[in-house]
């Protein structure tokens, strides 16, 4: 390896790499003995820079781009974005010359929907598994709700909610910051997160005070969201990715057109969900 400063990561970054992976490897050999099926895509929208360094041992470990350029039967096409140049760099030099890897440093909203999301419609009978893996709530709703609607779109997707419990499910949302509110509602789609995330609770005076939310419920708003609003046929229960002192930092969603992928995405979280922290 060269002095490229790669990102630490836990033991929960460790099995969202696998649950990615296994999953990725189980829906190509699915894409592949479909005769209907002319192209399938894979999508790394917070790619990073192709390894990752484990607290626990000081190894180098492949992230989930890498990972993917292993799975067999190969995918046709291989989208992976990375907003930091350095990181799309060395992940470059990583792969090389491939004429099925497009490399994109820009802003992954904007990329999603104006180059990649195109390639990958229904009516072409093209597929596409998109992993949205943010650094923090960055991920534009616009994009969650755009793949739903295209039914040729298959996501996992890291709901930040320590992020969202740091700067605007604060237990006073009279003190939530107009930037972070708008935040936000870029990420909700809408302001009706503050109805979902606090609570009306009536008082001993007759009045009520807003109480906020658990972090369960509000994975369960959103992810009946991404059905009722972003039309997702299948959204499984999401897991919980947790720290080394067993908070939760993020949900791992997955939401799909297809029954069979939420069924194995299920099974796959069900193998990992209760091993606990190591």
């Amino acid at each position: 390896m060269n002095e490229f400063k790669y990102d630490l990561i836990g033991y929960w970054s460790e099995v969202k790499l696998a649950i990615v992976n296994d999953y990725a490897s189980a829906y190509s050999k699915i894409m592949h003995k479909q005769s209907s099926i002319r192209k399938y895509l894979y999508i790394d929208a917070f790619s990073g820079a192709g390894h990752h360094i484990l607290k626990s041992t000081g190894d180098f470990v492949l992230g989930s781009s890498l990972n993917a350029l292993k799975i067999a039967p190969a995918f046709n096409e291989y989208h992976l974005i990375d907003l930091d140049r350095g990181k799309i760099n060395e992940l470059q030099q990583q792969v090389g010359k491939r004429q099925d890897v497009f490399f994109y440093n820009e802003d992954a909203n904007k990329v999603l929907l104006d180059n990649v999301f195109p390639r990958c419609l229904h009516q072409d009978y093209h597929r596409a598994l998109c992993l949205l893996d943010p650094y923090a709530l960055t991920v534009d709703w616009n994009v969650l709700q755009t793949a739903g609607k295209m039914e040729s779109v298959e996501v996992f997707y890291n709901f930040m909610i320590m992020d969202a419990n740091m700067n605007v499910f604060l237990r006073n949302p009279d003190k939530v910051a107009t930037e972070q509110a708008i935040r936000m509602d870029k990420v909700w789609g809408d302001r009706t997160w503050r109805t979902e995330a606090y609570i009306a609770r009536p008082t001993l005076w007759g009045d009520t005070i807003d109480e906020k939310a658990t972090n369960e419920d509000i994975a369960e708003c959103f992810r009946q969201r991404l059905i009722d609003v972003a039309k997702f046929k299948y959204v499984p229960k999401p897991m919980p990715m947790r720290n080394e002192k067993g908070s939760v930092i993020y949900y791992l969603f997955f939401a799909s057109p297809n029954k069979t992928g939420a069924g194995i995405v299920e099974d796959i979280f069900n193998t990992y969900r209760n091993r606990g922290m190591k």
